[in-house]
């Protein structure tokens, strides 16, 4: 299936003479003041931690399974409450922000998942519009009403990540690595002020995963978004990343240049001797 910037779809006309638009927002600094994140069951996936993350710096999160990376990054957006601390992202203090107003936030913050979280009978073009529900109104979105601005943005975004000759494919057709591709579009399509993936490169292959690690790098370079990556391989951190912080048990026991970390920095995140799954190529 090739690609027809003028091709009509249900939502819209993503059309080649659309007006031009920036496709990100001014960057967003990130707070963590003795933030701790307790679970009903009573696990304590974070414990006391403070971090401060300037606008447009590119992170990494490093940590084995059970860390507390995932909390973490989810913290950031309120998808995981906070028990104690306090979160704040740009100007909005996360903790306690509930309803349509967290909604708000999160319209501003950029989420790629592991599993990817597109809709597989949906066209690619459907898939990254969906960026823009946050910004739209309730009416415009249940009838599927996208404007000239969402189009564009939509199509700049797919540009930006190599996947525009996709437009038309359904979701469920492509791989790992673009359909993860094409969730990254998703996410910029919000014009976010921050950028958080989760494991973003768990499920793929090798080359495949420093694709997807320099799509990362490159917006965080050319758009000056400010980027969280949870990822547990020690080259990927040193290579795509400025900073990076160590997670082991729910506690901070690292935060240095990511260039910087030794093998030993690695083996106390870990807790252990460094492996050969603990590097992506090995």
């Amino acid at each position: 299936m090739h690609t027809d910037p003028q091709r009509g779809e249900a939502g819209g006309n993503p059309s080649a003479s659309a007006p031009a638009v920036a496709s990100t927002a001014t960057p967003w600094a990130i707070s963590l003041e003795d933030v701790s994140v307790v679970y009903p069951n009573g696990t304590r996936a974070l414990s006391g931690v403070s971090l401060e993350i300037a606008a447009g710096e590119m992170v990494s999160i490093v940590g084995l399974s059970g860390s507390g990376k995932s909390t973490l990054i989810r913290a950031i957006n309120g998808l995981v409450p906070a028990t104690s601390g306090t979160i704040t992202v740009g100007p909005s203090v996360v903790t306690g922000l509930r309803g349509r107003r967290l909604r708000q936030l999160r319209g501003h913050i950029g989420m790629i998942f592991q599993g990817f979280n597109l809709a597989d009978r949906a066209s690619v073009y459907r898939n990254v519009l969906v960026g823009r529900f946050a910004h739209t109104s309730t009416y415009r979105t249940v009838l599927g009403l996208t404007s000239a601005v969402d189009r564009e943005l939509a199509l700049q975004s797919l540009d930006s990540v190599g996947m525009l000759e996709k437009v038309w494919t359904r979701a469920g057709q492509l791989s790992g690595g673009q359909k993860q591709r094409v969730a990254i579009a998703r996410a910029l399509t919000q014009q976010p002020s921050v950028m958080l993936a989760d494991e973003p490169v768990a499920s793929l292959d090798p080359p495949t995963a420093h694709a997807v690690m320099n799509d990362l790098r490159r917006i965080n370079v050319e758009d000056g978004l400010t980027v969280l990556v949870n990822i547990h391989l020690m080259d990927l951190a040193r290579q795509y990343t400025t900073r990076m912080i160590g997670l082991r048990g729910g506690e901070l026991v690292y935060d240095g240049l990511a260039a910087d970390a030794t093998d030993a920095d690695f083996e106390q995140i870990y807790g252990r001797p460094i492996q050969p799954v603990d590097r992506l190529d090995r």
